[in-house]
């Protein structure tokens, strides 16, 4: 802020009130907007995202001259993003804030500012693929250290979004079906907890059977050296029912349910059912009725014929046939219905990731620094996952989205003081939500730090 500039300045344009004038001024002393980053802090310093990928990072830095540690900006970074500051630039805005310098570990006072928007940009440029790598490989860890006890069995749902790109960055590439220049980064996570397992930034193409396989060998190689024995099912749309990922899936003991893209062979397989279908609703004058068939079925890319299921619905709009590939045993509608359509929750989850954490703000010109944003983004998500998950579960907050979840607990107006022996943090009487904030602070101070 300039010199000249007074901070204090009174706001113009406020209507008097039952006569008398209202007189306001940006003189309120250390204040934040942001008290419930404190909660947010706390949940960080149990899962210790911030260490885990800081010490992936070889510092080139002088350590006589270092000012911001790794650790440091990486929970500064990623806590801004879970309060909606999801830019580089905001730094600057926040480097002062008491609640966000306590939040690090600062005196909200006396503690020196914290790191500016070159500083964290610097740092977003550092890592290269073999940091990224280890960093990716942190997050798997830290996915598996947040089960209290080994699962019997977990799903996978694995999906890519559209990341449109906003200049002449690596791997964006022009997508027709999105009509933008773009990276397509696939998100996996697991489907009944919701927690994310791993993002990867990648070209705006649809991914070849090659790569697909290779993200669930990475992936699935990296949970199964922690958990031997644990059940794997990984579902996904036609996009990665790929023969390569199929046979993969098969030699490793995990379970598949993939989409499958609808063809003139496997619409003659179903045409006597689907004519059948279609004159049973025109018996029964129902507005829709539906029917399952499952036959084996081998396209010429494959090496093996495979369980196919078919899912037949006719309407007024005429006969729709939806196909899914799968190695798992069950009934035709349980395995449709249950298991392969419960996939769409995933688009929840990466709405969260994308819309609600700001995830799509991958603008480096590097792909490396694209993709350390994306890790950084998904601990954000690590973190409002984890406060949501820690409240009651008659709670209202337990299954707000993350943008509710932010507006209701994390923006809550603080004033702090740092006196001699004590921090003061005080929040307003009439805050509307302090029962839900104080059962999650009571939950926190419960858990072992």
């Amino acid at each position: 802020m300039p010199a000249d500039v007074d901070p204090t300045l009174p706001l113009p344009g406020l209507s008097p009130v039952c006569g008398k004038p209202v007189i306001a001024r940006f003189d309120g002393g250390r204040l934040s907007s942001d008290g419930g980053v404190l909660l947010l802090a706390e949940v960080e310093r149990r899962l210790g995202i911030a260490d885990r990928l800081a010490h992936c990072i070889e510092d080139p830095r002088a350590p006589e001259r270092i000012v911001h540690g790794l650790a440091e900006m990486i929970r500064f970074r990623t806590l801004a993003i879970a309060a909606g500051y999801p830019d580089a630039n905001d730094c600057d805005r926040l480097r002062q804030d008491p609640a966000f310098k306590m939040a690090v570990g600062r005196l909200p006072e006396s503690g020196g500012d914290l790191c500016s928007q070159p500083t964290m940009t610097r740092l977003e440029n550092l890592p290269g693929p073999v940091a990224l790598k280890r960093m990716m490989a942190a997050m798997v860890e830290l996915f598996c250290d947040s089960f209290a006890a080994v699962p019997r069995r977990i799903i996978l749902d694995i999906d890519d979004t559209e990341d449109r790109a906003y200049g002449q960055q690596q791997l964006c590439l022009f997508n027709a079906h999105h009509d933008s220049r773009c990276f397509m980064p696939i998100h996996i996570y697991e489907a009944v907890t919701g927690k994310p397992v791993a993002v990867f930034l990648r070209p705006g193409k649809t991914p070849d059977g090659t790569e697909v396989a290779l993200v669930l060998r990475h992936v699935v190689r990296a949970i199964r050296a922690r958990w031997p024995r644990v059940d794997i099912l990984v579902r996904g749309d036609s996009h990665y029912g790929r023969p390569e990922a199929m046979a993969w899936c098969e030699r490793h003991r995990v379970g598949y349910i993939f989409g499958l893209g609808g063809n003139k062979v496997l619409l003659r397989r179903v045409a006597a059912e689907a004519e059948q279908i279609a004159l049973e609703r025109l018996d029964a004058a129902a507005d829709k009725t539906r029917r399952y068939a499952q036959f084996r079925y081998a396209a010429k890319s494959w090496k093996t014929e495979r369980r196919v299921i078919a899912r037949i619905e006719a309407s007024s709009q005429g006969v729709d046939s939806r196909f899914i590939v799968t190695n798992l045993t069950g009934q035709p509608k349980a395995l449709y219905e249950k298991v392969y359509c419960a996939r769409g929750q995933a688009e929840n989850l990466i709405k969260a990731h994308k819309l609600h954490l700001a995830s799509d703000r991958t603008s480096c010109t590097k792909a490396t620094a694209n993709q350390f944003r994306l890790l950084i983004h998904t601990a954000a998500y690590w973190l409002m996952h984890s406060l949501r998950a820690m409240a009651p579960k008659a709670s209202f907050w337990r299954e707000a989205q993350f943008d509710t979840l932010r507006l209701g607990l994390i923006k809550v107006a603080v004033r702090i003081r740092e006196l001699a022996t004590r921090i003061k943090v005080a929040l307003p009487t009439g805050f509307a939500y302090q029962q839900g904030f104080s059962a999650l602070a009571t939950r926190l101070a419960s858990m072992p730090p």
